[in-house]
């Protein structure tokens, strides 16, 4: 039986971590016209090698398959709209990845490596030092994400692009970027000024909107996870 607090909890960072990367997605969409003019020497990787592509807050990931062919889960709303398989192939544009986040929709799939990488630097196996782990041969690593292909939930806590590709090159999933953004939010959580000021908003909002289950709701219950948690 799953845990309501927890549940709460997880929603919160979810969407905290959602809105700590809106203004990346947004800048993004500036710049869809030129962003796959760039020139990638794809003889350089190797079938089941992890490519990872840098943002500004946060690092997309891939499995190269070969002949210019990367695996990588990818969260897009159109899949949960459509079964017409000539839109849904088309590159995901920064909107359906925005709504595709916040519906939870997402599916592991091919895209060429300039439509993967859409003009960002590429590394390759950087993983492997980062986490300081053994992984699985090439071969295992391609298999394993061919056999991921399709839909899948998304959530940007327990099973983005990151987990996808560790669980594929490791056996495991994992992903340090959302550990990380945990961490920062347990000492938000922590200091007693989030709660004080939670309890606030929450007052202020009873006041505005008036006595309502959607405002005292959230009123009482925040303020009081962030005082459990803290």
């Amino acid at each position: 039986m799953k845990n309501p607090m927890l549940e709460a909890a997880s929603l919160l960072l979810e969407k905290l971590l959602l809105i700590s990367n809106f203004r990346l997605f947004s800048l993004g969409a500036l710049g869809e016209d030129k962003a796959r003019s760039r020139f990638y020497e794809i003889s350089s990787f190797l079938r089941g090698d992890v490519l990872e592509v840098p943002r500004t807050n946060f690092t997309h990931y891939g499995i190269y398959l070969g002949d210019n062919r990367v695996a990588h889960l990818m969260p897009d709303i159109l899949l949960a709209l459509t079964k017409d398989e000539g839109r849904t192939r088309q590159v995901v544009s920064n909107k359906r990845l925005i709504l595709g986040v916040i519906g939870k929709v997402a599916s592991v799939r091919v895209d060429t490596v300039e439509d993967f990488a859409y003009g960002a630097d590429i590394l390759v196996n950087h993983l492997d030092k980062s986490l300081r782990k053994k992984a699985l041969l090439n071969e295992e690593v391609a298999l394993r994400a061919e056999a991921q292909l399709g839909l899948t939930p998304y959530s940007l806590l327990w099973n983005n692009c990151e987990h996808f590709v560790t669980n594929c090159r490791y056996g495991t999933p994992l992903s340090p970027q959302a550990d990380q953004f945990c961490e920062v939010v347990k000492i938000i959580i922590r200091s007693q000024r989030s709660v004080f000021l939670s309890a606030l908003l929450g007052l202020a909002s009873v006041i505005c909107m008036g006595l309502a289950s959607y405002t005292i709701l959230p009123a009482i219950f925040i303020p009081f996870i962030l005082w459990m948690a803290g």
